[in-house]
């Protein structure tokens, strides 16, 4: 049977998400509730969907529901590639805002997760919907705005401040307006800040990802929130820069986690075990610590395997 329903559903994820990723022709019929599968049924060609079984009997895809930050600064160039070589699994990124991955997994139409909103990770991890949830990660968010800083919140130590100074100098503001886990770290912020932006005449929202929507802000002259690593990885061709950054609040944390294969018995188990084991193993760690030092003098992520949210100063 050909199974070719939750594939045509992640491409319209892709396809709202503004990306272009080539996945071939390998879903799973209408009856089937969720992503990747298990062992090829007996008397079907393995390679049948354009998938040669390299895995000792396993499907060898594993679909990865990520934001589109891990894939814009290029971390996942770097991990994908030395996965795939170290298990013989294939690895298919599909990278949205971390509000459609994790509906991605709550519907079972990925195999694992890897996001950043804690907040909305749990709520999945108490439903049942994914488990083996780690910490894998951090880095942070930072304001960025035009050098000049027309709304002048260079020099303030607290986000929402900075926030309140924007809208009340009418300055541009871009959102990703993605429910992202940086859309929802905004909006926490405006919340705090004591402002709805929505409508107002200088809220612009690029329902892009983050480096579509950098690229916006700097053509602009407009501030936005950003992960550290995306900006980074985009700043010799971007008129911004950081004007905040360091408060605790500001902390980006990414967990890793596979959806429930109790739940959605189609899903590769195996595969998405073997990515989470990776992703927290003593080798994927390093990768992680040492990415970005070479280009850039600094690390754009920071290992956590191991470690609580209470360890980063996020609980307790």
């Amino acid at each position: 049977m050909v199974r070719m329903g939750r594939w045509l559903r992640l491409g319209l994820a892709l396809v709202l998400a503004g990306a272009l990723v080539g996945l071939v022709g390998c879903g799973r019929g209408e009856s089937d509730t969720a992503a990747g599968g298990g062992s090829v049924p007996a008397g079907e060609d393995a390679g049948s969907n354009g998938e040669e079984d390299r895995t000792g009997g396993q499907n060898q895809w594993v679909i990865l529901a990520t934001t589109t930050s891990t894939q814009d600064s290029g971390l996942l160039d770097v991990l994908i590639p030395i996965f795939e070589q170290k298990t013989g699994y294939r690895v298919k990124p599909v990278a949205v805002g971390t509000g459609q991955a994790l509906a991605l997994g709550e519907r079972g139409e990925a195999d694992v997760l890897l996001t950043h909103a804690p907040e909305s990770e749990k709520k999945l991890v108490e439903s049942g919907a994914v488990v083996n949830y780690q910490l894998v990660m951090h880095n942070d968010f930072v304001l960025v705005g035009p050098p000049e800083d027309p709304a002048g919140v260079r020099g303030l130590k607290e986000s929402a401040a900075a926030f309140r100074r924007i809208a009340e100098q009418g300055a541009l503001f871009v959102s990703r307006g993605d429910e992202s886990g940086t859309h929802k770290k905004e909006q926490a912020i405006w919340q705090q800040a004591g402002i709805d932006p929505e409508g107002k005449p200088w809220y612009h929202s690029s329902g892009s990802g983050m480096g579509q929507t950098l690229r916006i802000a700097s053509e602009k002259g407009g501030y936005t929130l950003t992960d550290r690593a995306t900006y980074l990885s985009l700043r010799p061709n971007l008129n911004l820069e950081i004007l905040l950054e360091g408060e605790p609040g500001l902390l980006n944390v990414y967990h890793v986690m596979q959806v429930n294969p109790e739940r959605f018995p189609r899903v590769n188990a195996e595969g998405a075990r073997a990515f989470v084991e990776f992703m927290v193993s003593p080798e994927g760690q390093k990768l992680i610590g040492e990415f970005g030092v070479d280009k850039y003098g600094q690390p754009l992520f920071f290992p956590d395997a191991g470690k609580t949210l209470k360890d980063l100063g996020l609980e307790g």
